[in-house]
This record gives C-alpha cells, sequence and structure tokens, in this order.
C-alpha cells in the first residue's frame, strides 16, 4: 500500500489511556476540547493509518539506497517510475526516514510526472494503467496539483471500477470533498466505498469519515452521524477486552469519535440523546466511556448540574454496571470542582449508601473499597463536628440529628475496617450525644472487648461504664434504657476482668460497695470494699470509701466493735496527707461515727449485765468527740448503769459530777430523781429529801417535790422540818380534785393532828374538810370522825367548866351555848363515823343534857329571895332543868336500845350504868341481855 497518507495530521487520542476490567475508574478517561477547531465548523477527524505489509528481511535504508540510485540513473520512465513506488512503499511499511528527503522527493515527483506524460503520450506501457493513474494521481497531490490528482483518480475510477485500488481511489475522492467542504458528496463517496465490496482494510477509515462528513452537514444529520460513529466504536472496541488492548495507532480515532459523540449530545437533548443513540446498539462494552466523556465535557464546560445529570443517567440506563462506582466517585470531583462542598459530601453519601450493604461492598476493587472507607470517615467526623457545634449553640435537637448520622456512618465504616475500636468508639459517642444510649453502649462494648489491638479499649470500655452509671442515676434514661444496679455491676466486672490493671476500676469498685449498701445488699457491698482495701493500687481517697462502706455495714449489723475498727481506719486515712478536700472535710462525720458506735458497744455491755465493761465503753467516748452531745449522754448512760446495777456510791458520784459539768443540758434535769433513788435505795432520806427541795425551786408546781421530801423527812425521822412542810403546803388552801387528792390532804392533817401541838386545830381542820368534801374514804371518816369526837368531849369539858351564876340568863346562854357546840361536834362525829361512833357520841350528848339539867338544879338562889320567892325560884329550876333529863334518859335509852342493831359496846354499857342510877328499878338487875328488834323514835 502506498505511504501517500503517512503527513495527515492526527488528533489526539483521551488525555489518559483506557483501564481494563469491569473496575476502571472514570477518572482514567478525560475530554480534551478545543483543540482542534474553535466551533464545529473548525471541527476536524483524525484519519486512520494504512496497514502495510511485511517487510523483506533486509536492512529498509539499504534497499532504499539501491532504488534511490536506480530512480537517479535510470533513463527508462517505466522504470524510474518503479523505483519511486517502491521507495514509497519501503519508508512506509518500515517506519523509518529512508530514501529521499522531502525536498528531494517533491523534486522526484515532479520529474516522475514527466515520465507518467511520456507513457500516456505512447499510448503503451507494459504494466497495469489503473497503477499508473494512481501513481500519476499521488505525484499531483504530492506536487501540488490536487484537481489534476482528483482527475487521475475519477479516470482511475471510471475506466478500471474493478481494480483492487478503486477502493482507495474512491476514499480519495471522499476525502477531497470533505476537504473540499462538500459534505454530502463526501458522504456519498464514504458510503459508496463501505457499500462495496471492495472497502477492505479501508472500511473502517471509511465509516469514521462517514460520521464526520454527515456530522459537517449539521444538526440534522447528527442523528445519522451518531449511528454511524456507534458502528465505529463497535468496530474498535467489541467487546470488554477489547478495552484494555487498544492499538496506540487507533487511540485518537477512538477518541475523537467519542468526542464527537460528546459534543452532539451536549447539543441536542443531553444524555437522553446518548441513550436514543444506543437504544438500537444495546448495551455495548464502551457505553460507559461514552456517558463519562458527556458528563466530562460538561464539567470542563461548568455546566455542573448536566454532568450530573447524565451520571444520573447512566445509572438508570446502566444498573448495577461494574463502572458505576468510578462514576459515583467521580460524582464527588464534579461537586468539589464546582465548589459546592455540601453537594460533594451528599454524593460521598450516596456512594456510601449505595455500597453499604456487605454485598456491594465486596465486589467493588480495593481501590473504591479504601474510597469508601475515606468518605465514611469524613462524613462521620464532619457530622460529629457539626453536632458538637449545633450543641454548642443548644440547637439540641439538630445536634441529635448530626450526631446520629455520625454514628451511622461510624458504625458502618467499623465493619468494613480490620482495626475498628477508635471508630466504634466515635460511634458510640455520637450515639451517646443523640441519646440513643442502647445503640451507645454496644457500640462502646464492641470497641472495648471485641477488637483486638486496640490502645484505648479501656477508654471505650470505661465509657460504657460512665453511661450505665448515669443511667442507673436516672442521668441517662428512656423508654428503651432504664438499666439497673445488676446491669452496672455486671459491666463492672467484665471492665475489671478485662481491664484488671486500670486504675479506674478501683474507683469503680468503691462506687459500687456505696451503691450496693444504698439499696441493702451487704453481701456485695462487702465484697467490693474488700477488694478496694486489699488493692495496692488504691489511692487513699478510696481505701477512704471502702472504710465507709465496712464501717456502715458492721455497724447496721450491730457488730460495733468491728464497725469501730473500720471507723478507725477511715478516720486515720482522712486525717492523713494526699487525701482530698472531700475526705478530709468529713474528720468531724468520722469522729461522730466512732463515737457512736463506741457507745453502741456500751449499751450493748449494759443490756448484756456487764456494768464495769458498758462503763468503760461510754467514757471512751469523750475522748473521741469531747463536748459532743453523744459524749455526754454517754457520761450520762454510765452514771445510769452504775444506777440500775445497785453500785449508788459511785451512781452518786457520776451523777454528781454529770450535774456539775452540764448543768444547762437537758439530762441534767434528771439528775435530781436519779440521786433521789440512789439516797432513798441507800438509806440516806435525809439527803434525798434536800435533793428534792432543792429542785422544787425551779420546778412550776414544787409541791409535788415537797411533799415527796417531807414524805423522805418521815423516813428520816425529822418530823420537824416534815409538819413545817405539811402546814406550808396546807396554809395555800389547796383545792382537791378529786377523791384521791382529798384523802392525800386528809393524811396530812391526820400526821399533823398526830405529832404537833395545836392538835386541836388540825383536827378541826380534818373534821371541816371531810364534812365540806364529796369525797370520803374508810380512813379519812373514821379520822374526821374520832377529830370530831375529841372536839366535842373538849367542848363538853369546857361546857362542865362553865359555873351556872347570878345573873343566871347569862350564864345560862353561855352554857347552852357550850352545849351546843359539843352537840354539834357529837352529831359530826355521828355523820362521819356513822355507827362506829354513835355508842359514843348518843353517850356524849346524853351527859351533856344530863349534866346541864344537874348544874341548874344545883345552882344557887338569889340571895334576895325571901324563902318563899326561893321556894318557887326552886320549883322553876326543876321545872327547867326536868326536860334536859328526859332528853338525856331519852339518849341513853336510844343507845340503850342499839343492842338489839348493832350488838353491845362500852358506850352502851355506860348509858346503861347511868339509867340504872336514874332508874335503879328498871335498869340495875343481874341479866343477861339479848337482842330483840324494837322501833325506837327519839330524836334528841
Amino acid at each position: 500500500m502506498s505511504a501517500w497518507p503517512r503527513n495527515l495530521p492526527f488528533a489526539a487520542f483521551m488525555g489518559l489511556v483506557l483501564v481494563t476490567g469491569a473496575t476502571a475508574a472514570q477518572e482514567s478517561f478525560r475530554v480534551e476540547l478545543g483543540g482542534e477547531g474553535d466551533t464545529l465548523g473548525d471541527m476536524r477527524p483524525v484519519f486512520l493509518p494504512f496497514e502495510s505489509r511485511p517487510l523483506p528481511a533486509i536492512s529498509p535504508a539499504e534497499v532504499a539506497r539501491r532504488y534511490q540510485r536506480l530512480f537517479q540513473s535510470s533513463d527508462e520512465p517505466e522504470v524510474r517510475i518503479d523505483a519511486l513506488n517502491r521507495l514509497g512503499n519501503i519508508r512506509d511499511r518500515s517506519g523509518e526516514d529512508v530514501g529521499f528527503s522531502p525536498a528531494e522527493e517533491e523534486q522526484a515527483y515532479r520529474q516522475a510526472i514527466d515520465s507518467y506524460e511520456a507513457i500516456l503520450e505512447r499510448g503503451a506501457y507494459a504494466g497495469r494503467l489503473d497503477e499508473l493513474l494512481y501513481q500519476m494521481a499521488k505525484a499531483h497531490a504530492l506536487t501540488g496539483q490536487p484537481e489534476a490528482s482528483i482527475q487521475r483518480l475519477e479516470q482511475l475510477v471510471g475506466l478500471y471500477p474493478g481494480s483492487p485500488l478503486v477502493s482507495e481511489a474512491r476514499f480519495r475522492l471522499a476525502e477531497h470533498a470533505f476537504a473540499a467542504g462538500d459534505y454530502a458528496r463526501a458522504e456519498t463517496g464514504y458510503r459508496q466505498l463501505l457499500e462495496s465490496s471492495q472497502a477492505g482494510e479501508l472500511g473502517t477509515k471509511a465509516r469514521y469519515m462517514l460520521g464526520w462528513s454527515q456530522f459537517k452537514q449539521g444538526s440534522a444529520a447528527w442523528n445519522r452521524a451518531a449511528g454511524t460513529f456507534v458502528t465505529v466504536l463497535d468496530e474498535f472496541l467489541p467487546d470488554s477486552a477489547s478495552l484494555s488492548t487498544v492499538a496506540e495507532s487507533n487511540v485518537d480515532t477512538i477518541d475523537d469519535t467519542f468526542r464527537v459523540l460528546a459534543l452532539m449530545a451536549s447539543r441536542k437533548q443531553g444524555p437522553e440523546s446518548l441513550v436514543t443513540w444506543l437504544e438500537g446498539a444495546g448495551h455495548p462494552a464502551w457505553e460507559h466511556l461514552l456517558f463519562d466523556r458527556l458528563a466530562d465535557y460538561y464539567a470542563v464546560r461548568g455546566e455542573t448540574l448536566a454532568s450530573v445529570e447524565t451520571h444520573e443517567a447512566f445509572f438508570d440506563w446502566a444498573p448495577e454496571h461494574p463502572s458505576e462506582p468510578a462514576f459515583r466517585l467521580q460524582l464527588v470531583e464534579v461537586w468539589r470542582a464546582a465548589g459546592d462542598p455540601d453537594q460533594a459530601r451528599r454524593a460521598r453519601a450516596e456512594f456510601v449508601a449505595q455500597y453499604r450493604p456487605l454485598e456491594a461492598y465486596s465486589a467493588l476493587g480495593a481501590e473504591h473499597q479504601a474510597r469508601w472507607q475515606e468518605f465514611s470517615r469524613e462524613l462521620a467526623d464532619h457530622a460529629y463536628a457539626r453536632g458538637s457545634r449545633f450543641l454548642k449553640e443548644e440547637q439540641d435537637e439538630l445536634a441529635r440529628d448530626a450526631f446520629r448520622t455520625a454514628a451511622g456512618f461510624y458504625e458502618g465504616l467499623a465493619e468494613r475496617v480490620n482495626h475498628a475500636g477508635e471508630v466504634l468508639r466515635l460511634a458510640g459517642d455520637a450515639r451517646l450525644q443523640a441519646g440513643q444510649y442502647p445503640l451507645a453502649l454496644t457500640d462502646f462494648r464492641q470497641a472495648a472487648y471485641e477488637q483486638t489491638g486496640f490502645a484505648e479499649a479501656a477508654d471505650a470500655g470505661w465509657a460504657g461504664i460512665v453511661l450505665l452509671r448515669d443511667g442507673v442515676d436516672g442521668r441517662k434514661t428512656d423508654e428503651a434504657f432504664a438499666p439497673g444496679l445488676s446491669d452496672l455491676t455486671g459491666e463492672a466486672d467484665r471492665f475489671l476482668s478485662r481491664f484488671p490493671g486500670d486504675p479506674r476500676g478501683i474507683s469503680l469498685m468503691a462506687d459500687l460497695a456505696a451503691r450496693w449498701l444504698s439499696v441493702g445488699d451487704q453481701t456485695l457491698a462487702l465484697d467490693y470494699s474488700a477488694r478496694v482495701i486489699g488493692s495496692s493500687g488504691a489511692s487513699s481517697d478510696e481505701r477512704f470509701a471502702a472504710w465507709q462502706v465496712t464501717a456502715r455495714i458492721r455497724q447496721q449489723n450491730g457488730e460495733y466493735g468491728l464497725a469501730e475498727r473500720a471507723w478507725n481506719q477511715a478516720l486515720k486515712l482522712a486525717e492523713s496527707e494526699g487525701v482530698s478536700a472531700r475526705v478530709s472535710g468529713q474528720t468531724e462525720e468520722l469522729r461522730q461515727q466512732l463515737a457512736t458506735v463506741v457507745y453502741r458497744q456500751g449499751e450493748q455491755a449494759a443490756a448484756a449485765g456487764r456494768v464495769d465493761e458498758a462503763v468503760r465503753h461510754f467514757e471512751r467516748v469523750a475522748p473521741i468527740l469531747p463536748g459532743s452531745e453523744i459524749a455526754i449522754k454517754a457520761r450520762y448512760d454510765a452514771a445510769n448503769t452504775l444506777l440500775k446495777a445497785a453500785a449508788w456510791g459511785p451512781a452518786v458520784a457520776n451523777l454528781e459530777e454529770f450535774r456539775k459539768a452540764f448543768p444547762n443540758h437537758g439530762l441534767a434535769e434528771g439528775i435530781s430523781e436519779k440521786l433521789v433513788l440512789a439516797w432513798t435505795e441507800s438509806g440516806d432520806y435525809t439527803r434525798a429529801a434536800s435533793e428534792l427541795l432543792q429542785a422544787s425551786a425551779n420546778q412550776a408546781d414544787p409541791w409535788s417535790y415537797r411533799l415527796r421530801a417531807a414524805e423522805l423527812l418521815d423516813r428520816a425521822g425529822n418530823l420537824v422540818e416534815r409538819n413545817q412542810l405539811y402546814r406550808d403546803y396546807l396554809a395555800a388552801n389547796p383545792s382537791p380534785g378529786d377523791g384521791q387528792q382529798h384523802q392525800q390532804l386528809q393524811t396530812l392533817r391526820y400526821q399533823l393532828m398526830e405529832s404537833t401541838e395545836d392538835a386541836d386545830y388540825w383536827r378541826e381542820a380534818l373534821v371541816a374538810a371531810e364534812l365540806d368534801s364529796p369525797w370520803h374514804s374508810d380512813a379519812s371518816l373514821e379520822w374526821a370522825a374520832r377529830a370530831s369526837l375529841v372536839l366535842g368531849a373538849r367542848a363538853a369539858a369546857a361546857f362542865t367548866r362553865i359555873g351556872l351564876d347570878h345573873p343566871l340568863e347569862q350564864s345560862l346562854a353561855r352554857k347552852q351555848e357550850a352545849l351546843e357546840t359539843a352537840r354539834q361536834r357529837f352529831q359530826d362525829a355521828e355523820a362521819l363515823g356513822g355507827e362506829q361512833v354513835r355508842s359514843e357520841s348518843l353517850f356524849r350528848r346524853a351527859e351533856l343534857y344530863r349534866g346541864l339539867a344537874n348544874d341548874l338544879m344545883a345552882s344557887s338562889v338569889p340571895a334576895e329571895l325571901n324563902e318563899m320567892e326561893a321556894m318557887q325560884y326552886q320549883m322553876l329550876l326543876e321545872e327547867e332543868a326536868y326536860p334536859f333529863e328526859e332528853k338525856a334518859i331519852a339518849l341513853h335509852r336510844q343507845n340503850h336500845q342499839r343492842i338489839t342493831s348493832s350488838g353491845y359496846d362500852p358506850w352502851i354499857g355506860r348509858s346503861l350504868s347511868i339509867l340504872a342510877e336514874l332508874h335503879p328499878g328498871r335498869y340495875e338487875r343481874n341479866l343477861k341481855w339479848l337482842s330483840w328488834n324494837m322501833e325506837v323514835g327519839d330524836g334528841a
């Protein structure tokens, strides 16, 4: 084949070489327009080279040198033309610059034209004339005579239609028409070549140029051009394997074909046009390259949305295409190049979401998997940063949404990387910020316990601990997350087992000990406390907390000795250097607790009857907490313990010391009673009474104390002081409120009556109080009745001592008044004593009347009376005395008659003696008295 086409221009193929395989990245090809014309009319196609035949096995330069010498030395036109043809063939097939230089070649062809003309003029040529015409056309073309060249080609086609050179002649005629801008004629020429049976190896190039001829005719012919170009691509790239085996000589042509198809689509309906043109071709192996070229074209021109639409159209046209990941990645680059980070981020998110399923992710190549991981981390970090910003701006709902998004990306990434610990920890933190506590806990657990080689696994585990602890405390709860203390404990045990050397584990155990104590599980509380105490790495604060829990449990269980040991340890730690201010500030409370358990030991010993031990414990309280309430109470209880043990002497000493030390304390108010008890029980009634009298001075009702003191003075035999207290009390005219109080007052009057010189005063008071009171007792009635009889007897004696002197009226009046006083006393006695004193009362009343009668009869007669007047006066006295004597007899009789109802007693006997004296015939008899019933009605 002639080397004629070697100097024609070639366009550049795609900017990057096509990649191989189903996962070829679309970044590997780019559209580069603008280098071949500024307008559609300026655009020109690139051309395919002719395929040459095999070269002989000698040096091309040597062969060319011989043919060059032959051309220069021969005078025969045929020889010269043949040599020139062979030089061209050798240069074309070898690809080496051999033979004539360009200037020499042009000069050689000018000389050859003369030879061609000479042969034609002779009309005789030993070779084929079709070849001669072909060579003349070439010579004219190389010497700048295109019209002459076309004329020879037309002659060749017209004269020799069956020549093997016709195909090339037709091609060059169509080329000439294309170069002249006659695109319709060029289209016809290319089509005639393709429809003939002689296209041969020029067919591909002719089809390519056919497409360009159609393209140059304008948009009306573009659908035809597109169909032609699709066929060209099918010929160059028939299957997927061909994408990776493109010959370097075809690169520019293929690239130019994609370029012009993309250009036409962009001027029509964009990706819709591509879909239309491809519908008849099915799904060729190169379809993704065409969509990619159009998308890149838009992107270069800044038509971002059109580029994005082209990508999306490809997804719709060829879903699940092997190049889809590359296209989705290129979407990210399109938005990034457009300066729209939000859309670029959205494209990343779509890429991540598209290949989130394990099957889809596994189908990606290693490079695309790496990009997926990169995007996931970028998106997660960005969402987390947004959440943090919203949180700072107090836009809580937006913050939670952002954190949920971040967590989703982190979790998806964790499923795809080998060492996911850090990613899971971040996912857990994002879930935590989003309020999705169960999911956060799951992420923390996976980071801590399911990832090998994660340096911060302990931190992740601790985050889970903190989350559960906040849940237990109510700071982080919802319907799906309400952990209990058992949940926290289980997580803690897992953490402690997995990270035994983590220093936070000790504080965790200390915290659990306190928590289990608060809910009453002493076994677990003691277990965790013991583990803290036994940990060599425990801080002073942690040991302090553990000892506190131990102490409280021992104290709750009544194990006060063990509790004291634990409180002592806690106090020692609190007073040591290096503890926190929180701990050092609890020393006062610790001493209080220590004092309490020591005090409780005293109580236990006292209850068990171990008096000495109890007192020792009570006495140990004050040095622990001097001046405290519990120390004061312990000192008080020490005295009480001695008191209950009947250790009167030590008890009194302790009580008196307590009152002296704490005179104003509330407990001091009861000291007097205890001292009174101690002195009373020890027989020192006088000191007991003195204590009561002192205490009475501070009482609103002092007399309850004074009367008790009086009783103690009575027991001590000190009747003088006792009686004075009674007198003082009764002088206050106390008014009884009930029978008991009345009895008490009467008792005091009776005791005064029995033990003082003014007994009659107290008899009168006793009788008057009894007569006025609505309450009575057998004792008070008896006391009052006897007192009234005594008073009556004293009044009767006074009556007897009153003589009837002149003037008789006056002395008699005094006598009768005295009688009435005595009689009333006796009647009061009867009213109070009843049957027990009636006999004596009747006798004494009768004697009053008999005495009055006797005194009247014995009274002297006035001296100034004569004998008659004296006799009359005496008779008058007898008449006055007679009723009194009769009254006396009646009362004695009434007393006598009581024998039938009450039996005989001495006072009845005395009445009988008086009656026998007054009526000896009737009453002075030796009789045996029998009782009988009779009715007596004397009201005297």
